[in-house]
C-alpha cells in the first residue's frame, strides 16, 4: 500500500515525550503547515499575477490595435474556465469564504467542500490571470483569501482521526485571515478582518490560530518577497488643521460611490439571472470586453488592471490631481470586469476608486502635497468600507500598506462616515448579497 508523501510531517508529533507538549503541538501542527503552504501559494500567486499584468501591459503598448483580439480572448476564457470547471471561483472570493462559514455545521459541511477545494484554487488562479492579462480592472487579494481558506480546508481533511478535533469553521476563518495578510503584507489588517468581516465568535475561541497563522503566512511571503509595502510610503506630514473637513467630504462620497457601484453589479448580475436566452452569457462577456478594449483605445489605459499603478502615481508623483474622468474609469473598470462572472477580486479596485476621488476632490479645493495625500488615503478606506461595510479593517489595511501611523484617527474617521453613508444606498453590504446568492446556489444542487 502507497504511504501518502505528507505522512513523514504526521508522525513529527510521536517524537515528543510529554504529552500535554504532544497534544498542543498536535492541535497548532495543522495551522502551521496549512500557513506555510499559503504563504507559498499566495508569493507564487503574486508574481503571476504582476508578470501577467506586465505582459499584457508590454503588449498593448507595442501593439495597441491587439486589445480588441486580446480583451476578448482573455474575459471569454477566463468566465467558460469558471462555468465550466468551478462555478463557485467566480468573483472576489470572499462572499464564498462567509457562505463556507455558515455552511461549516454538522448537518451541512458537506457542502463547504463545493466553495473551498483544490479544484477552486486552481480555477481560481488561472481565471483571474486570464482576467488581468485581458486587461480586467480585478484584483488578486479576495481571490487570495478563497485560496487561502480552500487550503486551510484541505489540511483540515488530512488530519488523521486519532488526533484532537480542531473546529472546521476556526480553520476556514484563520484561513482567510492568513491570506489577506500575505496578499497585502498586512498582519493586523488580516486579523482585524477575521473579526470584523467574518468571525461570528469571541475571539477568544480562536485568537493563538489566528495571530499564529498570519505570522507564519505574512513571515513566508516577506522572506520570499522582502520587506515591503504595498503601496510605500507617502509624505503626510505637516497637515493643516482644518483637512478634518476635507477628510469628511471625502468619506461622505467615496462611501456612497462605494455602494453605489456595488448595488450596480448586484443588479446587473440580478438582471443577468433573469435572461434565458441562449447565449446570452457570452454575449454579455464580450459586451464587456469589448466595452474596456474601447475605452483603453481612446487612451484611458486607467480602466484597466488593479489601479494600483494609479495609487502609487496619485501619490507619490508631484501632480496630485487625476481628473474627474479617472473615479469615473475606476468604477467602471470594476463594474464591466466582475459582472462578467470570472474570478476577480473588488479589493484593489475599491482602493484605486477610492483614491481617485480622494484626488478629485483634492483638486476642487487645490490642496497639495500632505494634505492631498491623506485625502487620497481617506478616499481609499472610505470607498472600501462602502463595499465592505468595515471600516476598521480598511483602515487597518490602508494604515499598514502606507505605514502612515500619524494619520490613524483621519482614516477610521473617514470609514466611520463612509460606514454611515453606504447604509443610505443599501443596508446591506456587497459581501452579504453574494454571501446569499453562494448559500442559496449550493443548497439548491444538494437538494
Amino acid at each position: 500500500m502507497k504511504i501518502p508523501f505528507y505522512t513523514w510531517f504526521l508522525r513529527l508529533p510521536e517524537k515528543i515525550n510529554n504529552e500535554k507538549l504532544k497534544a498542543n503541538f498536535k492541535q497548532a501542527f495543522p495551522y502551521w503547515i496549512a500557513s506555510l503552504i499559503t504563504g507559498l501559494v499566495a508569493v507564487l500567486y503574486t508574481k503571476l499575477f504582476g508578470w501577467a499584468e506586465m505582459l499584457s501591459g508590454f503588449i498593448l503598448s507595442k501593439q495597441p490595435w491587439l486589445i480588441f483580439i486580446i480583451t476578448p480572448i482573455s474575459f471569454v476564457s477566463a468566465w467558460w474556465l469558471v462555468k465550466k470547471y468551478a462555478r463557485n471561483a467566480r468573483g472576489s472570493g470572499i462572499p464564498a469564504v462567509m457562505a463556507s462559514l455558515e455552511l461549516a455545521t454538522p448537518l451541512k459541511n458537506h457542502l463547504v467542500n463545493k466553495l473551498l477545494s483544490i479544484r477552486i484554487i486552481l480555477v481560481k488562479i488561472f481565471s483571474t490571470l486570464l482576467m488581468v492579462l485581458g486587461g480586467g480592472a480585478i484584483g488578486r487579494e479576495g481571490p487570495t483569501v478563497q485560496i487561502a481558506a480552500s487550503i486551510f480546508r484541505k489540511v483540515n481533511q488530512l488530519i488523521p482521526e486519532s488526533w484532537p478535533k480542531i473546529s472546521k469553521k476556526n480553520m476556514i476563518l484563520t484561513g482567510a485571515a492568513a491570506g489577506l495578510a500575505a496578499a497585502f503584507n498586512t498582519p493586523l489588517g488580516g486579523i482585524v478582518f477575521a473579526v470584523e468581516e467574518l468571525a461570528k465568535t469571541h475571539i477568544s475561541n480562536f485568537k493563538t490560530a489566528i495571530f499564529t497563522a498570519v505570522i507564519i503566512a505574512g513571515l513566508t511571503a516577506q522572506y520570499i518577497l522582502g520587506s515591503y509595502l504595498y503601496i510605500g510610503y507617502p509624505d503626510v506630514n505637516g497637515l493643516s488643521g482644518y483637512i478634518f473637513l476635507f477628510v469628511a467630504i471625502v468619506a461622505v462620497i467615496a462611501g456612497f460611490m462605494g455602494a453605489a457601484m456595488s448595488r450596480m453589479i448586484i443588479k446587473i448580475m440580478r438582471w443577468k439571472r433573469t435572461i434565458k436566452m441562449k447565449g446570452f452569457e457570452l454575449m454579455y462577456v464580450l459586451f464587456c470586453a469589448m466595452l474596456m478594449a474601447l475605452i483603453a483605445y481612446s487612451g484611458l489605459h486607467s480602466i484597466l488592471y488593479s489601479g494600483k499603478a494609479e495609487m502609487t502615481n496619485l501619490l507619490f508623483n508631484a501632480n496630485k490631481y487625476g481628473g474627474w474622468k479617472l473615479p469615473v474609469l475606476r468604477i467602471v473598470g470594476p463594474i464591466a470586469s466582475f459582472s462578467t462572472g470570472a474570478a476577480g477580486g473588488v479589493f484593489a479596485p475599491a482602493l484605486s476608486a477610492g483614491a481617485a476621488i480622494g484626488s478629485l476632490v483634492s483638486e476642487w479645493f487645490s490642496l497639495a502635497s500632505a494634505n492631498a495625500n491623506l485625502l487620497i488615503l481617506a478616499g481609499m478606506v472610505a470607498f472600501l468600507t462602502g463595499v465592505t461595510r468595515s471600516p476598521f479593517t480598511s483602515a487597518i489595511l490602508v494604515l499598514e500598506m502606507t505605514n502612515s501611523h500619524n494619520i490613524i484617527f483621519h482614516l477610521m474617521l473617514s470609514g466611520l462616515i463612509a460606514g454611515m453613508v453606504a447604509m443610505t444606498v443599501d443596508k446591506r453590504s456587497f459581501y452579504e448579497h453574494l454571501k446569499d446568492q453562494y448559500l442559496h446556489e449550493v443548497q439548491l444542487e444538494a437538494v
